[in-house]
This record gives C-alpha cells, sequence and structure tokens, in this order.
C-alpha cells in the first residue's frame, strides 16, 4: 500500500532538521496548518498529511471498521512514521487528534518523542467530578443532529466551534471543511470523537508533552486543559491569548510561537 497517497503525504523544511508532525481534527485537514507552518519550516522538517477519509486522502482506504476506534487513526500515524523512517519526532495533534497522538506514541515509542496537544479534550462528556463540557445528553443530540442532517449541523455548528463571531471568514472556512466530508464518514468520526474516553491513557505520557488551550473554547474549556496537564507529570500547559477551538487559525503566529518554544526549550 501507497501510504503516502493514502494519507496525503506532504513534507516541508529543512531535510537534514527534527521533524514536527501535524495532525488535523475532526471534519478538517492539513489545510487547516497552513498559517502554522511556515514560521515551523524555517527550523524544522514539518510533515503534514489527511487522516483516511479526510481531504485528499484515498477514500478508498476508508474503512468503517477500522475508524470506528482511535486506535485506527493512530495506526494511520504509526505508518505514516514508519513510511517516513521518522524515530523521536515532535507529534502536534488538534482536538481529538491530541489523543490519536497520545494513543500513536504508546503504540510506536520509537517514532514519536514528543507530544504538543492542541485544544485536547481526553473526555468530551461530563462524569461525576469530571468536566468535560457536555452532558451525555448534549452528546447524544449533537449526534442525532449531525447525522439526520449534516450540511445543516455544519453550517450551524462549525461557527460555533470557531467562536471568533467578529471573523464569520473563519466561520465560514470551517464549514466549508465539514461540508467537503463525506457525510458518512463525518457520521462514524464524529461518533468515535465525541465517544471517546482516553482518560486512562493520558497516565502512561512518558514523552515531554505541550497542553496548548484557548482562553474560551466551548469544546475543551479550561477545566479539561487542567485536567489533562494534571493527568501527565511531563507536560506544561499554555493558555493561549486566543477564543475559539481552532487556534492555528485564528491566532497562527501565537500558536506557531507557543510550539517553536517548547520544541526550542525541550533540546
Amino acid at each position: 500500500m501507497d501510504i503516502r497517497r493514502r494519507n496525503n503525504v506532504t513534507v516541508t523544511g529543512p531535510a537534514d532538521a527534527p521533524v514536527v508532525v501535524l495532525a488535523h481534527g475532526f471534519g478538517c485537514d492539513q489545510n487547516m496548518w497552513r498559517l502554522t507552518v511556515p514560521p515551523l519550516a524555517e527550523r524544522y522538517r514539518v510533515v503534514l498529511f489527511d487522516y483516511v477519509g479526510s481531504g485528499g486522502s484515498d477514500l478508498s482506504s476508508w474503512s468503517e471498521e477500522r475508524y470506528s476506534s482511535l486506535d485506527g487513526y493512530a495506526r494511520d500515524v504509526v505508518e505514516v512514521c514508519e513510511e517516513l523512517n521518522l524515530e523521536q519526532a515532535v507529534f502536534v495533534g488538534h482536538s481529538v487528534s491530541a489523543m490519536v497522538g497520545v494513543l500513536a506514541a504508546q503504540a510506536a515509542p520509537e517514532r514519536i518523542g514528543a507530544l504538543v496537544m492542541v485544544a485536547p479534550s481526553p473526555c468530551y462528556i461530563d462524569d461525576d467530578a469530571y468536566r468535560g463540557g457536555f452532558t451525555a445528553e448534549d452528546i447524544d443530540e449533537l449526534l442525532a443532529s449531525l447525522e439526520s442532517n449534516y450540511l445543516g449541523w455544519s453550517s450551524t455548528m462549525a461557527p460555533v466551534i470557531m467562536g471568533n463571531p467578529d471573523r464569520p471568514e473563519l466561520g465560514q472556512e470551517l464549514t466549508n471543511s465539514f461540508c467537503a466530508t463525506d457525510p458518512d464518514i463525518a457520521r462514524v468520526f464524529a461518533r468515535t470523537t465525541f465517544l471517546s474516553d482516553c482518560r486512562d491513557d493520558l497516565k502512561g505520557v512518558a514523552v515531554p508533552t505541550l497542553v496548548l488551550e484557548c482562553s474560551q473554547d466551548v469544546i475543551a474549556p479550561r477545566e479539561v486543559g487542567a485536567y489533562v496537564h494534571a493527568a501527565i507529570p511531563s507536560s506544561r500547559l499554555v493558555t493561549l491569548d486566543a477564543t475559539g477551538h481552532c487556534p492555528q487559525l485564528s491566532a497562527p503566529e501565537a500558536t506557531a510561537e507557543a510550539i517553536l518554544d517548547f520544541l526550542e526549550t525541550r533540546k
């Protein structure tokens, strides 16, 4: 199998530099990173890819059985790293990809040497003392709405997820990204995302980790960032002066600066 074609892998930056892998979240693709890539690529080899079912990936490789679990997406990550012969790469995961990175690092510790979690959430559903930001009923309603009218759901929810109502072009970009995804594939990815619970997996993270949160985020509130930080002993928590769930678009300079600072100080 041609992994590079399957996952639409692109690589930029100095060939002999340390490697940074950028992974997108639900309903997105590698284009979401375009504003943060230039400053990173000045000093690092930057690898971008699309999960199967997203962006320019090979849709014929998509399998509901494989991608009904975050492990399937983690396998994509590991296979991309193996194809490129990466060792001790820094994995930058946005949203659900932050947890995919945790699973990939557990599966192939020789491939991933550090994690950057951008707006992460190990569990979206409130549970006793844990606040994920949603009740079980909230998630049921969200998924039911998505499955009954995906395009309508995308048009309504994408601007809410993006935040920054004073910059409607950002919400429109996320809407367009959501709407470009096949509804059947999006349904599976959404269930995989919003019903996941990776809280126990955080305990096994043994690599340097940066947790990047926004000051206001309806998908991953600051209580979640604090939880992730507390659960990973080797982590550093940084709160960006940004709102919404996609700081790589709404505050790309601050996002890139925080990532670069982490990369430089861990050397």
